[in-house]
């Protein structure tokens, strides 16, 4: 019969432990994944039969315990989860920028296996302490979940620590309001009389003509624009990021689903605007050479001849609202009454201002949702359900009572 081993104090040891001359004790193990042989230390030997149970809980569950397996980190699972999914280069960059900001330096260091769902809960509270949006901590919930979700599926884990952890955390979002009628006016005729911000007058009335997403109106080109037709063709955007490797550049992008590849029909303020806009360009000098991915002959450029950026034109914006509000602050002042200012807003808030209107002039539903580039009309119908005009009220039931409806 063996014998069975036991520890300094004459305690029988269990297959697999045994003690060293220095105290520590140890157990031995074959990893149910790969076979490989694995060894597991402790001073105290309660503490190495707990871990031990462990292990044989997660053996018989299948879970993998490989130890060096077993080190892996969510920012390493994060790269391995990027390999696998097939996103268009700015939606990667975008989630690779945003991970490296947010969560590289503090949950992307945890090994995957001592995540625990307060980790997470934590990590997401003190994103909205900071100031960080909702929609900002959804985003990397979108990207924290799958991973761990990858992590259960290849039997890391036993279940995703991140499951059923969002809630609400985070600043509720600001409900994005459009520019209205009389502001859009007033925006118009103030850039009109600068000598600084008249040259963007047709670039402002192309984006509240057309509804176009910035990306996709600094990516026109002239040979996107058929004034003869009077249609305007697209089908790519431009953006200036960084992409991996360091450096903030220009690319091309083609649309993320196809219902950004489109043709929108120009007003006639529209085409007049790009009239002027061309003349505008010939008149500062500019020349069409610069080349982005294959593409030149750019519209809206800056003083150097390069394409304008979104963060550019966003305070070129910012810079008229600015200057407005300080001229309507001293006319209020001289004409005793309260200044009547323009809220600071975006590109974007041009682009649903543009959705606003074409909604309030009673455009069908899919022909909006065609124009905007949509590709689901839920995302068409938060903008047409959201427009709180008496008027439109009255129209529509007067067409009740007509029997138009």
């Amino acid at each position: 019969m063996k014998k069975r081993r036991v520890d300094k104090d004459r305690i029988a040891l269990k297959p697999g432990e045994s003690q060293r001359k220095n105290g520590l004790y140890t157990f031995r193990y074959i990893s149910g994944d790969d076979g490989a042989r694995q060894t597991i230390y402790d001073r105290d030997l309660a503490s190495l039969r707990r871990r031990e149970e462990k292990i044989r809980r997660d053996v018989s569950d299948g879970i993998i315990t490989n130890l060096a397996k077993r080190e892996l980190t969510l920012n390493e699972l994060f790269t391995r989860y990027m390999r696998s999914r097939k996103l268009s280069p700015t939606t990667r960059g975008n989630y690779l920028a945003m991970w490296k900001s947010l969560v590289e330096g503090s949950l992307g260091k945890m090994k995957v296996v001592t995540i625990k769902k307060s980790n997470i809960r934590l990590f997401y509270a003190n994103l909205g302490k900071e100031g960080y949006s909702h929609n900002t901590i959804k985003l990397l919930h979108a990207m924290i979940y799958p991973c761990l979700e990858q992590a259960t599926d290849d039997d890391l884990i036993r279940k995703n620590p991140a499951k059923n952890v969002l809630g609400d955390m985070g600043v509720p979002p600001i409900e994005r309001t459009a520019l209205t009628v009389e502001q859009e006016d007033k925006l118009i005729d103030f850039a009109k009389d600068s000598n600084v911000y008249n040259v963007y007058v047709p670039m402002l009335q192309i984006m509240l003509g057309t509804a176009l997403r910035c990306g996709e109106l600094l990516g026109l080109t002239w040979k996107d624009v058929s004034l003869d037709d009077g249609e305007i063709s697209i089908d790519h955007q431009l953006v200036y990021k960084d992409f991996g490797n360091d450096c903030h550049e220009f690319h091309i992008c083609q649309p993320k689903t196809a219902a950004g590849i489109r043709k929108i029909p120009m007003s006639e303020t529209v085409r007049a605007a790009f009239v002027q806009q061309r003349k505008y360009n010939f008149l500062r000098g500019l020349n069409d050479t610069y080349t982005v991915d294959g593409y030149n002959g750019f519209i809206f450029m800056s003083k150097r001849g390069r394409p304008l950026q979104l963060g550019a034109v966003n305070n070129v914006l910012y810079n008229i609202v600015k200057k407005y509000n300080k001229k309507e602050r001293e006319l209020a002042k001289e004409e005793h009454r309260e200044p009547e200012l323009m809220p600071v807003f975006s590109a974007h808030t041009l682009r649903h201002t543009a959705c606003t209107r074409m909604a309030e002039s009673g455009m069908d539903l899919k022909v909006l949702q065609y124009i905007m580039g949509h590709e689901k009309a839920n995302i068409t119908m938060d903008v047409y359900n959201h427009i709180e005009d008496a008027d439109r009220v009255k129209r529509e039931f007067e067409k009740i009572k007509q029997g138009v409806v």
